[in-house]
C-alpha cells in the first residue's frame, strides 16, 4: 500500500472482530470494528474509510441494506463482502449493488489479503488518475543533485518517448517505482494507465488469475469475469516489481505473454491482444539468479533493453540534505506543523549514517523526526537513529552469541521498516515462516510500529 489504509470489519460475531482485526492490523491495516450495520455507518460518519469488510447476515439490517447505504453516502469507499451461507445470487446481487469482491467464510487469509490488495491497488490508481486529471503532474519526482541521478534523469529523459522495455535494479526503497512512474510520465503512453504489480505478493495459486483475469465460472467464486493486470495496463505501462520473486513457473508464464503479446484469461478461449510497455524491477543481483537457476535467463535478456541502476542513499550523500528538506516539508504540510526546519548539525548526522532502508527509510525516520520534536527546529538531539546503521561503523557486544543477537534485531528492525511494518511482507523478504518470524519478534522485545 502507497499509504496505511484504514479498514472497517463488520460482522456480529465477536470473535471475527477481534481475530480477523489482529491479523489486518499486522498486515499494515488501520482497522476498526463494528457489530452491526448502525455502528457501522456511525463510524463511516466520524472516520475516513478506505475499505470496509462485511458480512451479510446480520441482524437487524443485513449486509446488503447497509452495503446501499454505504455506496449511497459514501461513494468512494471499497467493500467486500463476507458470508458463511451464501449463495450465486446473493454475491451477484452484492457486485450489482457495488461490492468490489464477495468472500466465502471461513475466510481464506491468504485469498483475502490479495482482494484487499487488489482493492487498495484500484483505490490508490484512480486517487493518481484523479490528481493526474487535476492538475496534469505526478508530485513524487527523482529528488538530487548527486551525479549518479542527474545521469538517471537524463536517461529517463531520453527513454522515455520510446517504446523500448526496461530493467531497474537497486535495494530496497531506493526509488525504482518512481524511475517507472516517470518514464511513464513522459512517455506517450502518459493518458493510459500505469499499472503496478508486486510480483512478490501475488501467491503462485493465484498467478494466472491475478494477471491474466478470469471468465465467469472459472473456478468456484468467480461470479463474473475480470481484467487481469495486463489488461489493465493495455495502451499505457505495466510495472512489474520485484519480478525476480517469482517461480520459476510464472516466469515463465510473463514470458510467454511478453514474447506473444496475447493472452487467454482463465477459464477463457478468446485470445486477447495487449500493446503494453512493461518496466521490470527487482532488488536482486540477476545474473548471479541465473546462475543459481532461481531466474530464467531468456526473461532476463527479454526485460533488460534499457538498464536502469538506483544507486543506494549511501553511496549518494549529497543528496541526503534536499531529501530532508523535502520530506520535512511534505510530512509537516500533512500533519499541519508547517515551518518546521533542520539545524545543520542534525543534517550532518543524517548524512553519518549508512540508510539501509534507502529513501524509503529515510523518509519514515524524518516524520518521526517531525511528530517527536518539542519545538520548530529539529536538531542533532532530536535525530535518534536506529543502531548498526552509522557509517563510522557500529559498536558490537564483547561476546560473539550477544552480538548474533545484536544483529540479528538489528536486521529485521531495518526490514520492517522497509516492508512498512507488514508482517507477511517481511517474512518472505528475509525467508522466515511468518509463525518463526512472530518468535523473533517476541524474543527481541519488537513491536511493529518500533
Amino acid at each position: 500500500m502507497s499509504t496505511k489504509k484504514t479498514l472497517l470489519i463488520v460482522d456480529d460475531e465477536i470473535s471475527i472482530l477481534e481475530s480477523l482485526g489482529a491479523i489486518l492490523k499486522e498486515e499494515g491495516y488501520e482497522v476498526f470494528k463494528a457489530s452491526g450495520g448502525s455502528e457501522a455507518l456511525s463510524v463511516l460518519s466520524k472516520v475516513p474509510i478506505h475499505i470496509v469488510l462485511l458480512d451479510i447476515w446480520m441482524e437487524p439490517m443485513d449486509g446488503l441494506e447497509v452495503l446501499k447505504k454505504i455506496k449511497e453516502k459514501f461513494p468512494h469507499c471499497g467493500v467486500v463482502m463476507m458470508s458463511g451461507h451464501g449463495t450465486i445470487e446473493t454475491a451477484v446481487t452484492a457486485t450489482k449493488l457495488g461490492a468490489f469482491d464477495y468472500i466465502e467464510k471461513p475466510l481464506s487469509l491468504e485469498k483475502l489479503l490479495v482482494i484487499l490488495s487488489n482493492l487498495s491497488s484500484h483505490q490508490d490508481l484512480k486517487e493518481e488518475n484523479q490528481r493526474l486529471r487535476s492538475d496534469g503532474s505526478v508530485h513524487q519526482e527523482l529528488l538530487g543533485s548527486s551525479q549518479a541521478i542527474l545521469e538517471i534523469k537524463k536517461l529517463i529523459e531520453l527513454v522515455a518517448p520510446t517504446n523500448s522495455w526496461v530493467l531497474i535494479t537497486g535495494e530496497n526503497g531506493t526509488g525504482k517505482e518512481l524511475v517507472a512512474r516517470a518514464l511513464h510520465r513522459l512517455s506517450r503512453r502518459c493518458q493510459r494507465a500505469f499499472v503496478a504489480v508486486n510480483c512478490a505478493a501475488i501467491p503462485e495459486s493465484l498467478i494466472e488469475s491475478e494477471l491474466f483475469g478470469y471468465e465467469k465460472g472459472a473456478f468456484t467464486g468467480a461470479i463474473g469475469s475480470k481484467k487481469g493486470k495486463f489488461d489493465m495496463a493495455d495502451g499505457g505501462t505495466l510495472f512489474l516489481d520485484e519480478i525476480a520473486d517469482m517461480s520459476l513457473n510464472a516466469q515463465a508464464k510473463i514470458l510467454r505473454i511478453l514474447q506473444e503479446r496475447k493472452f487467454i484469461r482463465v477459464g477463457g478461449q478468446k485470445t486477447i491482444e495487449i500493446d503494453v510497455r512493461v518496466c521490470a524491477a527487482t532488488n536482486k543481483n540477476l545474473k548471479v539468479e541465473i546462475e543459481k537457476g532461481l531466474f530464467r535467463e531468456d526473461l532476463y535478456y527479454r526485460l533488460n533493453v534499457i538498464p536502469f541502476h538506483i544507486p543506494p542513499l549511501r553511496e549518494r550523500v549529497e543528496d541526503i540534505e534536499a531529501l530532508a528538506h523535502f520530506f520535512l516539508e511534505e510530512v509537516t504540510r500533512e500533519n499541519t506543523r508547517g515551518g518546521m526546519k533542520f539545524t545543520s548539525h542534525a543534517i550532518d548526522k543524517l548524512k553519518k549514517y549508512s540508510w539501509p532502508g534507502n529513501i524509503r527509510e529515510l523518509r519514515n525516520l524524518i516524520e518521526r523526526f517531525a511528530i517527536m520534536a518539542r519545538g520548530q527546529t529539529i536538531g542533532e538531539e532530536d535525530i535518534i537513529l536506529p543502531e548498526g546503521g552509522r557509517l563510522e561503523g557500529p559498536s558490537y557486544p564483547a561476546q560473539l552469541r550477544q552480538a548474533r543477537e545484536h544483529f540479528e534485531r538489528v536486521f529485521i528492525l531495518n526490514k520492517l521498516q522497509q516492508c512498512q511494518g507488514n508482517i507477511s511482507r517481511t517474512a518472505k523478504l528475509i525467508g522466515l515462516e511468518r509463525t518463526h518470524l512472530h518468535r523473533k519478534l517476541k524474543q527481541y522485545d519488537i513491536k511493529c510500529g518500533e
